[in-house]
C-alpha cells in the first residue's frame, strides 16, 4: 500500500470522527465531555500529523515551498492545535463547544487541501516504489503503536 493511500484511508476515519463530534456536540451537557472529545481528537491528530510530517511533508517540503504552500500548511496546523488547546482551558460549555467545532472545521479544510495538493504532489514527484516503501514504514509504525 502506498503512503498516500494509507493517509487517505486515515482521512476517511477522521471525517467519520468529525461527523460524530458535530452530531454529538449540541447534546453534550458538560464541559468535561467536550474536553474529553477534544482530547481524543487531539491524540488522534498528533499521531496522524507526525506520520504525515515525517513520511510525506518532510520529503516534499522543498516542492511545497516552491509553490508557496509550506507556510499555509504550518499555519493550519497551528490553528487546529490552538483551537484544541483553548478547549482545554475553556471555562464555559458554549465556548468549549465553539472552539471544538472550529478545530473540526479547520481540520476538514486542512485535510481537503492535503488531498488536493500534497497527496497528488507526492504521487507526481515520488516513485511508486518510494510511496510503497513509505506505506510499509507507516504500517510498521502503526503496528508498533498498537503493540
Amino acid at each position: 500500500m502506498k503512503i498516500t493511500d494509507a493517509l487517505l484511508a486515515e482521512h476517511v476515519v477522521f471525517h467519520n470522527i468529525f461527523d460524530y463530534i458535530e452530531r454529538a456536540l449540541p447534546d453534550v451537557k458538560t464541559l468535561a465531555e467536550v474536553k474529553s472529545l477534544a482530547e481524543l481528537m487531539e491524540s488522534l491528530l498528533l499521531a496522524h500529523g507526525k506520520t504525515e510530517e515525517d513520511l510525506v511533508f518532510a520529503p516534499l517540503n522543498h516542492y511545497l515551498e516552491q509553490i508557496g504552500q509550506s507556510d499555509s500548511f504550518e499555519h493550519e496546523h497551528r490553528e487546529i492545535d490552538n483551537s484544541l488547546l483553548r478547549v482545554k482551558t475553556a471555562k464555559r460549555l458554549p465556548e468549549a463547544q465553539q472552539l471544538l467545532l472550529l478545530a473540526v472545521t479547520a481540520s476538514r479544510s486542512h485535510f481537503d487541501r492535503e488531498e488536493r495538493i500534497v497527496f497528488p504532489l507526492a504521487e507526481k514527484v515520488m516513485k511508486d516504489k518510494t510511496l510503497t516503501e513509505l506505506g510499509k514504514t507507516w504500517m510498521k509504525q502503526r503496528n508498533a503503536e498498537s503493540a
